[in-house]
């Protein structure tokens, strides 16, 4: 995911927010701006560490799953024939473990992502871990390559998520190959041999920047400028996450474009996400209060609805409604309008209690 400049969002969201409901007070004058000591931030920390140390443990799955499944290869000198030939079932099992705790892993990190991708101390981890893309756009390029143990190097190839997941499910080419792991003579999507050298390259890299973010988050010291940014910045990226799911084999079918996003939904990870803000929102809400009580409540609830919005959709897909491309553009434009507004009205009220957003 490509998050658009603070700048850019600041004056889109003041734009809306304008539109909206008042700031002002019940005598329709501007509340004043208030120098109140800063609030305990310290529940957004240990919801954090909460998730890195999950991720850890999932990565770190992960990456013994990758061992294991290159020591089978090894002793088919990597050739996947030869491999599914001598191996089947144990192959098919490792894959099917993987891919559960590839499954596990996404939420680990996808609550976690508004706060990670929204404050700048720890942004770059969600370019690494999540977001970044190949070396074909170096401005949203990853910061690494992979390298193999018989020379070859990947460069810029991708967010670890994307590496490990289209691994797994064989939806990019130049990570592995498919092939018939249940043995039914047919070769059905999802149905993957890694490149057993890369897979585990990539797990690698997955563990040690994983291992990374926790440091970083136990160092990080949060604050509400941290806070009231990461709401502001994460908020409005609806449309995004709606296209990607458009794109994605959920809505597209076999006609996906989208390589990612085919273990779990979008909407999965947009509620997912919308729950982390939530939680943010919570920690501050008492602290927008000071500046407008009735708005303060009133992004909220908005907040509040956006998430069960998102849920609601999540639900139904998983129930089994299918949504066409037409319904994803709609629902999109929704939801970011929603989301422009809320975060329209938490700038206000950083301006207002001159709380300055991080750039």
């Amino acid at each position: 995911m490509r998050h658009l400049p603070l700048l850019v969002l600041t004056c889109a969201a003041l734009s809306l927010a304008a539109c909206g409901d008042s700031d002002s007070g019940s005598d329709g004058k501007t509340p004043a701006a208030t120098t109140a000591a800063p609030q305990d931030l310290d529940a957004i920390k240990t919801y954090l560490l909460d998730h890195t140390t999950r991720l850890q443990a999932d990565v770190g799955k992960l990456r013994e799953n990758a061992e294991a499944y290159h020591e089978l290869a090894a002793s088919a000198d990597f050739d996947s024939k030869r491999l599914l030939a001598e191996n089947r079932e144990e192959v098919a099992k490792l894959m099917t473990e993987a891919k559960a705790t590839f499954k596990q892993s996404n939420p680990a990190y996808e609550e976690m992502e508004g706060v990670v991708a929204g404050v700048p101390e720890l942004a770059d981890y969600d370019v690494i871990i999540d977001a970044g893309g190949d070396a074909s756009d170096p401005e949203t390029a990853v910061p690494f390559s992979i390298k193999t143990e018989d020379g070859r190097t990947f460069k810029q190839p991708g967010n670890l998520f994307f590496l490990i997941e289209s691994s797994l499910y064989g939806t990019e080419p130049k990570f592995g190959t498919k092939g018939d792991l249940d043995g039914d003579g047919k070769v059905e999507f999802g149905e993957a041999l890694p490149d057993a050298r890369f897979y585990v390259a990539a797990a690698k890299e997955f563990d040690s920047q994983a291992a990374e973010l926790d440091a970083a988050a136990k160092k990080w010291s949060p604050n509400e400028q941290d806070a009231l940014t990461a709401l502001v910045v994460m908020t409005p990226t609806m449309s995004e996450y709606f296209e990607a799911w458009k794109n994605s084999r959920f809505v597209a079918g076999d006609k996906a474009t989208e390589k990612a996003f085919v273990s779990s939904s979008r909407l999965q990870d947009i509620a997912d996400i919308l729950g982390g803000l939530k939680l943010i929102y919570a920690n501050v809400e008492t602290r927008i209060a000071e500046a407008n009580p009735q708005q303060a409540k009133q992004t909220g609830e908005s907040l509040t609805k956006l998430e069960a919005f998102a849920a609601r959709l999540r639900d139904q897909e998983a129930q089994g409604k299918k949504f066409t491309a037409e319904d994803a553009d709609t629902l999109g434009s929704e939801a970011q309008n929603r989301a422009e507004a809320i975060a329209g009205q938490i700038t206000q009220a950083a301006k207002q209690l001159n709380i300055e957003l991080a750039s």
